[in-house]
């Protein structure tokens, strides 16, 4: 959001200059000196010390995680974007006059802006055959608690449905309305539930990317490791062959029936003309995991009990999880606010009210309020995420990369930084296509190689 004062500062300006204020002021990674693609200039962004990467898309600000394998360093991590964004802002003193929202609707222009989530799977799981129709109806019905909630709906007279669908005053996903297949290869405007695109970012004959494009962006830490957390359980589930038996007659249409539905009754259609629910879809999900991932590990078995206190939680009384799940938290303060005032859910005052639920600022936030107040909970504490601004998670690749970046900050070869690999000038190379490697030994050779000497 640009200041409203001086038009001369437009949303791209802010953008720009918080990327600049990332690289060059904090000094937080190393900027590309090459082009990425075709529409990714040098200078655009580059890779974090952290392992992440932070660039500008289509005008806006982008940030990716670096590779995680445990579910909280990857909140810390999420979390920890979002104080880079806040304190560039405060760096630049424009705080006070524009802000950074981490939302996935613009009531305004009714556009909308993903959260991509990205999981390695398995290469000799079949992709097509097995895991897309398997995971499609978990990642409909996930909803009920991963979503972020907004106010109204986007009528679309040229998306999906019908368009005559009467009132909706609130619903519980924001990306919901904005999904209109549900396996695609691109991304922009056919904008699917699961990206098929194949580019695993790491060795293709053993991986293979599952890249989800129907996640809304929480605020919640508790909201983004259950939605995380339980996707990675189903993953695991697949990868053993243990596929559950549920089809959806209308993946596309029961996403946006679910968001819709205020009696939280979440009826859907399966494709053999029955019905069933979200919750009990969910809880048939859950079932196996329990019983064939139950004590596999201790983060595992965490989402396992959350799992089940969400479910139940859900099916006597939603708006007793106002501490933990995005939509409910959200829902519960409008509807404060609306009994207070005394106004109707078409005001628009609500549509404000929603978008700072999302500020980053934490002295204006509604979320940050709440937090403060004791009245929602965390699952990392501040310790680990502002450590996940400066450090990679030590178990994953990108320990590798933030070393060697460390040892090129500041010197004058030629590099060539990505995800699955390093190039110093042109001749010198580092494979790092096992992501779930620390790759120790190779960096500390390619460092003497490139006759660098890591920084601490």
């Amino acid at each position: 959001m640009p200041p409203d004062l001086d038009p001369i500062l437009s949303p791209d300006f802010i953008s720009v200059e918080t990327k600049d204020t990332v690289f060059y002021r904090e000094g937080l990674g190393i900027v590309d000196i090459h082009y990425r693609g075709r529409d990714e200039p040098p200078g655009n962004g580059g890779f974090l010390f952290n392992g992440g990467r932070f660039y500008i898309d289509m005008g806006h600000v982008e940030y990716a995680t670096p590779e995680c394998r445990g579910l909280f360093d990857l909140v810390a991590s999420d979390r920890a974007g979002e104080v880079i964004v806040q304190r560039a802002l405060n760096q630049r003193e424009r705080a006070e006059d524009a802000g950074f929202f981490k939302n996935n609707i613009d009531h305004y222009t009714g556009a909308t802006f993903g959260c991509h989530e990205n999981y390695l799977v398995r290469r000799d799981v079949p992709f097509s055959q097995v895991l897309l129709p398997a995971i499609s109806p978990f990642f409909v019905t996930r909803q009920i608690y991963a979503g972020a909630g907004r106010v109204g709906s986007q009528a679309d007279i040229f998306g999906y449905g019908n368009g005559d669908e009467g009132e909706v005053t609130y619903q519980i996903s924001q990306r919901a309305d904005h999904i209109v297949t549900e396996f695609y290869h691109g991304i922009q405007f056919s904008r699917a539930i699961i990206n098929t695109r194949d580019e695993p970012l790491a060795d293709c004959g053993l991986y293979r990317r599952l890249h989800l494009l129907v996640g809304d962006s929480n605020m919640s830490e508790y909201a983004t490791a259950m939605k995380v957390g339980t996707t990675a359980l189903m993953l695991e589930l697949l990868e053993e062959r243990i596929v559950p038996d549920v089809k959806l007659l209308d993946p596309v249409q029961a996403i946006r029936d679910v968001s819709r539905d205020l009696s939280f009754k979440w009826e859907v259609q399966l494709e053999d003309g029955t019905f069933s629910t979200a919750l009990e879809i969910q809880r048939q999900y859950l079932r196996l995991a329990e019983i064939y991932l139950r004590g596999k590990d201790p983060e595992g078995d965490w989402v396992l009990d959350e799992w089940r206190l969400v479910l139940d939680a859900l099916t006597h009384d939603p708006m007793a999880l106002v501490d933990r799940i995005d939509w409910v938290t959200k829902k519960w303060l409008l509807d404060k606010f609306i009994e207070e005032e005394g106004i109707e859910w078409n005001d628009p005052w609500l549509q404000s009210l929603d978008l700072e639920y999302h500020n980053l600022n934490p002295e204006r936030g509604l979320y940050h309020d709440l937090r403060r107040r004791g009245i929602v909970r965390g699952v990392v504490d501040d310790a680990l995420i502002n450590e996940s601004i400066v450090r990679p998670p030590a178990d994953t690749r990108a320990r590798a990369r933030s070393t060697v970046m460390r040892a090129l900050s500041g010197q004058k070869a030629r590099y060539v930084i990505d995800w699955d690999s390093i190039y110093v000038e042109d001749e010198k190379y580092l494979n790092l296509d096992n992501p779930f490697l620390t790759y120790e030994a190779e960096t500390e050779a390619f460092i003497k190689e490139c006759g660098q000497a890591p920084k601490v």
